[in-house]
């Protein structure tokens, strides 16, 4: 099949590449001319593993092409996906003007049937719109579908190969029926294809992202309730989690959720809600929850130190959102440092994949190093904020070796506390008494 890809970020990059790799014709639009120029040279502008491999061959192949040119992406393909930015509003809400923007420009321009597919996360009626603003603008025939993205960053290209589910939102059965053969190939294990209405499967996604976001929150709830009555929340998890009913993923506490997905369709649900007079109290409490959480280790650090910081020096491991990903859109590592350089600290920081975006932010106010050792020498403390593996079985006694004194605030549980014990250091977490 001949398809183009409107938006070159996470979802339209691994979208894109993976649908190339199915043997279909994919041509990848986006405004930014030197990212597009340095995607015809072979550069992928997002670390994403695996996603290298895939974008050369399917380059070299000339499966995958990119341009500037919208006329030359209605021209090329018979399906157009809108993988397109919709930010947090200042109210909360999504901003839609980058897709209704591209729809307007699809309506003044396509020649011939089309089939326009929403893969960016939508709030309901989007469809709707989008559909509205082409008829406005043509009267040549063409199909809104709504297809939501399930893809974990870190792990978008598997996600993408071997999904869970796909979700097709139409009415059309001509859309319904070419959608359904452009990923035959990805579910032949049986995986369903779940064919309704647009409206739901725009909610679909929301709803899930949501009750996601809700469990986390839920689980950093009681992680905090442990604490005051010396329960071990590791323990509470695992009794938890063996309960089929629950599942044992999305139960480890921490120092909130961040990334692109979460934080953003949440609060775009609740505004749904709020815009037709529905109060969601449960996203309400789970927005409300999370903005603490992410630097609830604040009061903590500063408590070690005698409420005075001013002027010490700390290290933290960890700056993206989550692991295996560049990603920082609301890491709570930036809350982290805003709230210790607000303070009078001074911060060394690593990580594997997210400085170059850090620095873009914070500039040259906290200090970048190429090694998770470097960061320790002379620091008063260890911050982790993300779980990298590598982060996982660090050389204790280069630790010790390094820091002033040893002591960890640990917002992600990577150690054991009998371990942290028998090492000698002075070891806070999330949801444990030392």
């Amino acid at each position: 099949m001949k398809i183009s890809v409107i938006g070159t970020g996470y979802v339209g990059l691994v979208t894109g590449t993976c649908l190339a790799e199915t043997g279909n014709e994919v041509l990848c639009i986006d405004i930014n001319k030197e990212k597009v120029q340095q995607m015809q040279q072979g550069v992928v502008p997002i670390y994403e593993p695996h996603l290298d491999v895939l974008f050369e061959r399917n380059i070299k192949a000339g499966r995958l092409k990119f341009s500037t040119s919208l006329d030359e992406g209605l021209d090329h393909g018979d399906i157009i996906f809108l993988a397109l930015p919709t930010p947090e509003d200042q109210d909360g809400s999504a901003d839609l003007s980058f897709v209704l923007n591209v729809a307007k420009e699809i309506g003044k321009k396509i020649k011939s049937y089309k089939i326009i597919v929403d893969k960016s996360t939508v709030p309901v009626g989007t469809a709707d719109k989008v559909a509205a603003v082409i008829s406005k603008e043509t009267n040549v025939d063409f199909d809104v579908v709504s297809n939501p993205e399930f893809l974990r960053e870190g792990f978008a290209v598997d996600d993408f190969l071997k999904p869970e589910r796909i979700v097709i939102g139409s009415e059309s059965q001509r859309a319904i029926d070419v959608m359904k053969k452009l990923y035959k190939p990805f579910v032949r294990s049986g995986n369903p294809i779940i064919v309704m209405d647009e409206r739901s499967a725009e909610l679909t996604k929301y709803a899930a992202n949501s009750f996601l976001a809700t469990k986390i929150t839920f689980m950093n709830e009681i992680a905090n309730f442990c604490e005051k009555v010396g329960a071990d929340v590791d323990k509470v998890r695992i009794g938890m989690g063996t309960d089929s009913r629950i599942g044992k993923r999305f139960l480890f506490p921490g120092i909130g959720y961040g990334g692109s997905c979460f934080p953003k369709d949440v609060k775009a649900l609740h505004k749904s809600g709020k815009d037709i007079g529905y109060n969601f109290d449960i996203l309400n409490a789970v927005i409300k929850v999370n903005d603490v959480q992410k630097t609830i280790l604040i009061p903590r650090i500063e408590g070690y130190f005698n409420n005075n910081i001013k002027g010490k020096t700390f290290a933290i491991w960890g700056l993206a959102f989550k692991p295996e990903t560049d990603d920082i859109r609301e890491a709570p590592a930036l809350y982290m440092i805003e709230e210790l350089l607000s303070k009078g600290a001074n911060i060394n920081v690593f990580d594997p994949e997210a400085m170059a975006n850090v620095k873009r932010k914070f500039g040259n106010t906290i200090t970048y190093n190429q090694n998770m050792y470097d960061t320790i020498n002379a620091a008063d403390a260890l911050i982790i904020c993300t779980e990298w593996s590598i982060f996982r079985t660090p050389d204790f006694k280069k630790l010790k070796d390094g820091l002033k004194q040893p002591v960890i605030f640990d917002g992600r549980n990577l150690f054991d506390i009998e371990d942290m014990q028998g090492e000698g250091f002075y070891y806070s977490s999330i949801g444990r008494n030392f």
